[in-house]
């Protein structure tokens, strides 16, 4: 029974030794490689080996090896001297890089290709070499002064220009700081030196500035306490002019109640005095009626009878009258043309007396007959003075002086 305890003990010893040495513990800082069988990247591309980052893995005795890989940080010195810049000044750079082995696709697999087996001194003179060439071709790009005044600028330039020259190695560069920039010509000095002077201008020239901003706020401090003075001399004279205003608002509204108080006495004695006037009026009325009106009234009536009347009268005269001139007419169509001449003679009479009333009486100096033959003159003067007599009623009296009818004569109206 013991025998077969010690066996099993053993067995399990040897169990344990062999576990332990086909057991691969990978730390995080590092890259376990089990090469010996086939197999594929993320990619698709076909790869004789398998990668462990960060745990453990077992390795399959006999057709499997295992390799590790550093991931650990690398520091490398930098420093290139007698590099032509852009404009052909020669420079001297020196700086430090950190870099590190690519622990993701497809750097990592780069870096079991081309670093697998290598110490890491090596690979930092790898790195190193390349990150020379790539700052020399970065040089020769930049001035002088783009070197020396954006060193930011430079090292990112450098980043981008290494890039892609360390992933194909499996690399991958950390930071890069670049220290110092010189050469052995003193170009940099002087470019220094005009720095300085252009900073001690720009010194002068800031300092101009700030006395003459200083000078102008200054002034404007001075204009805005004037504006603050004279914003508060004009609150004030606001104040006093909305005293006054209100001063004489107050005032005309004690003017605008006295007077509205007198009107309203005097529009309180009106409309008292309004039913003694109205009372007044109708007595008024009543006696312009009883003076006026009424007997105006009864003589209108009056007269309206009196014109009816004598509208009646006239009524009847003129039926009257035209019944007569009816008759007249009827019998002067059966008496025909002689009572018709008749009819005006009878109308001529009153006719010519009415216009002889219209001339007044007429004294007439001489009256001459001319033509007449001498022995005609009397006979025919006789006979002219009764034809206008009868036809005029115009009587021509003799002389009494002369005796004769023809030196004087008096019209007389008939």
């Amino acid at each position: 029974m013991i025998a077969i305890g010690i066996t099993g003990i053993a067995g399990v010893w040897a169990f344990i030794v062999l576990l332990r040495q086909l057991y691969y513990i990978c730390q995080p800082s590092e890259v376990l490689i089990f090469a010996g069988l086939p197999n594929r990247t993320g990619a698709g591309d076909k790869i004789g080996y398998r990668t462990v980052r960060g745990g453990s893995a077992l390795r399959i005795p006999v057709v499997e090896e295992v390799m590790r890989l550093d991931l650990s940080n690398m520091i490398i010195d930098l420093r290139v001297e007698s590099a032509y810049s852009k404009g052909g000044v020669p420079l001297n750079v020196s700086g430090v890089a950190n870099i590190k082995i690519s622990g993701e696709e497809p750097g990592i697999h780069n870096a079991i290709e081309r670093l697998i087996g290598k110490t890491q001194d090596e690979i930092r003179h790898i790195a190193k070499e390349t990150l020379e060439g790539n700052l020399r071709g970065v040089m020769s790009s930049l001035t002088p002064e783009q070197l020396n005044e954006d060193k930011i600028t430079f090292a990112r330039t450098l980043l981008e220009e290494a890039e892609d020259d360390l992933q194909k190695l499996g690399l991958v560069l950390d930071t890069l700081q670049i220290q110092n920039i010189s050469d052995d010509v003193r170009y940099l000095d002087s470019i220094g030196r005009k720095q300085l002077v252009e900073l001690k201008r720009d010194s002068r020239i800031a300092e101009a500035e700030a006395t003459s901003q200083s000078a102008v706020k200054q002034a404007e401090n001075e204009r805005t306490t004037s504006l603050r003075r004279l914003d508060k001399e004009l609150a004030i004279a606001t104040a006093n002019a909305e005293k006054r205003v209100k001063d004489a608002v107050t005032r005309r509204n004690a003017v605008v109640a006295e007077v509205q108080a007198k009107v309203g006495a005097e529009l309180a004695r009106a409309e008292a005095e309004m039913p003694v006037q109205e009372e007044r009026i109708k007595q008024v009325m009543q006696q312009l009626e009883a003076d006026v009106i009424a007997p105006a009234e009864s003589e209108c009536e009056t007269m309206v009878a009196e014109a009816k009347g004598e509208a009646a009268t006239i009524v009847e005269e003129g039926r009257s009258q035209a019944e007569g001139l009816r008759d007249l007419v009827e019998s002067l169509k059966r008496s025909g043309d002689d009572a018709k001449r008749l009819f005006l003679l009878q109308k001529l009479e009153p006719l010519l007396t009415m216009l002889s009333n219209t001339v007044q009486p007429i004294e007439v100096d001489e009256v001459t007959l001319i033509g007449e033959r001498e022995g005609q003159v009397n006979l025919s003067l006789a006979t002219l003075l009764r034809q206008l007599q009868d036809s005029t009623g115009i009587r021509v009296l003799q002389d009494k002086s002369t005796g004769s009818s023809d030196s004087a004569a008096e019209i007389d109206q008939k």
